[in-house]
C-alpha cells in the first residue's frame, strides 16, 4: 500500500514532508491507523520545537503561532490519513502484518501461567481427595473404636452378671446346706429327747439264748475291738449292717447287706420283749433304718458303732434303739 500526502510549501513543513514519505516507504504492510500513529509520534510530539534551556524566557507571540501551526498540520494530517485509509480498496493478497513482536514471549508466557495454574489445580484435587480420605479414614477408626468399647463394656458387664450368679448361687447353696445341717441337728436333738422321754427297756434277765442265738452272739464278740470302715465286712474291718450280717451267715440265716433292708427282714418285736439275738434298729421306720446292732441280753448290745469307736458293746442307754426285728 502506498500513502501520499501532499503539505503546502512552507518552511516550517518541508521537512516533515519527506520524512513522512520516507517512512512510509518502510511501512508498506502498516495499516492508515498505525501509520498515524507512529507519524504523530516520531514528527509532531517529539517534534525539536521546544524551548531549549531554562534561562531563556519564551515569546508569547512565536509560541502561540507555533501552537496553531501545529494544531493545524495534526488536524490536516490526520483528517488526510482518515480519508485515505477509508477510501483505498484493500488487496485481497494483502496479508496482516505482526502488531509486535512480543506476541510469541506472551503466548509462551500464557501456555507457562497455564500450565501451573492446571498443576495447581490438579494439586489442590490431590490435596482435598487426600484431606478427605484421611477425614474418611479417623472417623472409621473413631467408629471402630466405639464399637470396641462398647463390646469390651458389653463383655464386662456380662462377666460382672455371670458372677454375681455364681455368688448367689453359691450363697444359696451354703444357706441350704447350713438350712439342711441344723434341720439334722434339730432331728437329732429330737430324737434325743424322744429317747430320754421313751420308757426303759427291760433289763431284766432274758432267756438263755437259743443253740443259734449263742453262736451269733459268739460271732460278735470275737469282733470285739475291730475298726469301723463304711462298707467294710471283715473280718478286721466292720460297719454296723456287714457285722450283722457275718454274724447270721455264720448260723446260716441269709441276711439283705443294708440296714434298712435288715430291720425290716423278719418280725418286728417290741423293746419290752427282747430276746439275745434280735436285730435293734435307729431310724424313723424299719425300711428307712440308718444303724443296726445285735442284743446280747441283759440291757447290752454289739454293734460297730463309728469310726472312733469300732466295734464295741454298750448298754442300751449309751444310745437308745428306735425298734427290734426277729430273725431266728
Amino acid at each position: 500500500m502506498a500513502l501520499k500526502i501532499n503539505f503546502p510549501a512552507n518552511r516550517h513543513f518541508g521537512h516533515m514532508g519527506r520524512e513522512l514519505v520516507a517512512y512510509t516507504s518502510n511501512v508498506a504492510d502498516t495499516t492508515a491507523i498505525e501509520l498515524k500513529a507512529r507519524w504523530l509520534i516520531a514528527n509532531v510530539l517529539m517534534s525539536p520545537i521546544r524551548y531549549r534551556g531554562r534561562h531563556r524566557k519564551p515569546r508569547t507571540s512565536r509560541t502561540v503561532g507555533l501552537r496553531l501551526i501545529r494544531g493545524g498540520v495534526l488536524s490536516g494530517v490526520v483528517g488526510t490519513v482518515a480519508v485515505t485509509g477509508t477510501a483505498g480498496p484493500a488487496s485481497a493478497t494483502e496479508q496482516p502484518a505482526e502488531s509486535t513482536g512480543e506476541l510469541p514471549v506472551v503466548s509462551a508466557a500464557l501456555a507457562t501461567s497455564s500450565a501451573r495454574a492446571a498443576q495447581a489445580t490438579e494439586d489442590l484435587a490431590t490435596h482435598t481427595e487426600q484431606q478427605r480420605a484421611l477425614a474418611w479414614a479417623q472417623e472409621r477408626a473413631i467408629v471402630a473404636a466405639q464399637r470396641e468399647a462398647a463390646e469390651q463394656r458389653e463383655a464386662a458387664e456380662q462377666r460382672a452378671a455371670e458372677e454375681a450368679a455364681a455368688r448367689r448361687a453359691a450363697e444359696e447353696a451354703a444357706r441350704a446346706e447350713a438350712e439342711e445341717r441344723a434341720a439334722a441337728e434339730e432331728a437329732a436333738n429330737e430324737s434325743a429327747a424322744e429317747s430320754a422321754n421313751s420308757p426303759e427297756v427291760s433289763t431284766l434277765s432274758a432267756p438263755a439264748p437259743s443253740g443259734g442265738a449263742a453262736a451269733v452272739l459268739d460271732f460278735a464278740r470275737s469282733q470285739l475291738g475291730d475298726a469301723y470302715v463304711m462298707g467294710g465286712t471283715g473280718p478286721d474291718s466292720w460297719d454296723c449292717s456287714g457285722l450283722v450280717q457275718a454274724a447270721f451267715q455264720y448260723v446260716g440265716v441269709s441276711l439283705p447287706r443294708v440296714s434298712g433292708d435288715q430291720a425290716a427282714a423278719g418280725t418286728q418285736v417290741s423293746l419290752d420283749a427282747l430276746q439275745p439275738g434280735d436285730i435293734l434298729w435307729w431310724g424313723s421306720s424299719p425300711g428307712s433304718a440308718y444303724h443296726v446292732a445285735i442284743y446280747t441280753g441283759n440291757g447290752t448290745f454289739i454293734g460297730a458303732q463309728n469310726a472312733s469307736t469300732g466295734v464295741v458293746e454298750r448298754d442300751l442307754s449309751y444310745d437308745a434303739p428306735s425298734g427290734a426285728v426277729r430273725v431266728l
